[in-house]
């Protein structure tokens, strides 16, 4: 499974550069954590991240790995598509 993860990030990143459109990666981790009634600090130790990478990522100021996006998906029983997107930045 987690071949077929890379493969379509690959591909998606293929298919970016042909377009040639500007894009960034955004979340709903926050909405997803307080749902689940954790902090930052819980949520880090169960994907094994520190507290200041939970946020950064909620944030949108770091992209996380596969692994650590494989493993927040885990900890919600989602698809990392349901935690992670791509936007169009429009200028």
């Amino acid at each position: 499974m987690t071949n077929i993860i890379v493969k379509y990030i690959i591909m998606t990143t293929i298919i970016v550069k042909r377009k040639e459109d500007l894009l960034r990666l955004v979340n709903n981790l926050s909405s997803l954590r307080k749902e689940k009634g954790m902090n930052q600090t819980e949520l880090g130790e169960k994907v094994g991240v520190s507290r200041q990478t939970i946020s950064l990522i909620e944030r949108g100021d770091y992209n996380p790995s596969v692994l650590v996006a494989l493993s927040l998906a885990r900890v919600f029983e989602v698809k990392v598509e349901d935690i992670f997107n791509l936007e169009e930045i429009n200028e």
